[in-house]
């Protein structure tokens, strides 16, 4: 390199040297809003539906039985929009009824000074417990006693019925836990590969769910295979929706896949308020979104033989194959989209 060569590197390189010594260049204003903002929808979303939800729970439409030529009428009428009587023609008819989980109450007369009220504990405390308060109030107003009987009873080691929300939480968030791991998963595993690791630890997380509230525990008096089955499902649909929406939505996808299975799937599932003591707008999906389905599928078959297990377990399914197939059609599609944009 001669002089001349030199004297103009130099200077080149003299005037690259600054820029290179400089920091890290100061990060957008997106950068720090969308954490920040991010967290206080979440522990507002969490708040106002725990919290919220709990507050002044009311029933709507609980569905009782009431035996007798005039009662259910009376009853009816007395209650109004709070209870939805189903006249039931004798009292053997009622308590099928109640044994079935088509009502969560029976209501006859014993004498006309004395009603008897028969509650099933399982559909939960906060459901009986406002059954229990709207007869006391009628038969206030009427002028006859009445005694409760619990004919479908919790088992001893789920006294406050609460089993079937903390299996939901607790089997949702492993599959949430799941799904968010397999995320990071993408560089080093096919997508096959991963769908494959989802169903698998799924069945696991199923298999050792079922396991600690049954047999360990005996707070589901459930037959085990079957409930193996329910759970792995919900493990499932919240590990393939977890992963479908972090792979399609980005950074964003995991705290809307929170909002939706661990907070409104959950404080909606009417284990802890029951679902005809919910507002409108929680009723209406409360059955719909994952821990729903699986809470009324734990207590139908641990208290209720499976007498309405097949709406519950088809919306489980639902969303594990939907959520499954999207993601491993993603690929293809989005190959499809950009061939045709190209």
């Amino acid at each position: 390199m001669t002089t001349t060569e030199r004297e103009h590197t130099l200077p080149a390189t003299a005037e690259q040297a600054p820029k290179s010594s400089q920091g890290p260049r100061r990060p957008p204003l997106k950068a720090w809003l969308q954490p920040l903002l991010i967290s206080l929808v979440v522990v507002a979303a969490f708040i106002a539906s725990y919290v919220g939800l709990q507050r002044d729970p009311q029933p709507h439409h609980v569905p009782i039985a009431v035996t007798g030529p005039s009662l259910p009428g009376e009853v009816q009428k007395a209650l109004g929009g709070a209870v939805e009587v189903h006249p039931a023609a004798d009292a053997a008819t009622a308590r099928a009824a109640l044994e079935h989980h088509d009502v969560v109450a029976v209501l006859g007369a014993d004498t006309p000074d004395h009603l008897n009220l028969q509650i099933a504990g399982a559909a939960g405390n906060s459901t009986t417990s406002a059954v229990s308060h709207l007869v006391g109030a009628y038969a206030h107003g009427t002028g006859a006693q009445f005694t409760t009987e619990d004919v479908v009873p919790l088992v001893h080691h789920d006294a406050r019925g609460l089993a079937g929300f903390y299996v939901a939480f607790g089997v949702s968030l492993a599959g949430f836990v799941l799904g968010s791991n397999v995320l990071g998963l993408a560089a080093a595993m096919r997508l096959r590969h991963r769908i494959y690791l989802l169903a698998g630890a799924s069945a696991a997380v199923g298999v050792v769910g079922a396991i600690l509230v049954g047999p360990v525990l005996g707070a589901a008096p459930a037959p085990l295979i079957p409930l193996m089955f329910v759970l792995a499902l919900l493990a499932a649909s919240a590990a393939f929706t977890t992963t479908l929406l972090g792979t399609v939505l980005g950074p964003i996808g995991l705290p809307i896949t929170t909002l939706l299975l661990l907070t409104v799937g959950n404080a909606t599932s009417g284990a802890v308020i029951g679902a005809d003591l919910l507002p409108a707008g929680a009723r209406a999906i409360s059955a719909l979104l994952p821990p729903g389905a699986a809470v009324r599928a734990i207590a139908d078959l641990s208290y209720y033989g499976g007498a309405h297990l097949v709406t519950p377990v088809l919306t489980l399914a639902a969303w594990a194959v939907v959520a499954g197939t999207a993601l491993a059609l993603r690929p293809r599609l989005k190959g499809r989209r950009t061939a045709a944009a190209a």
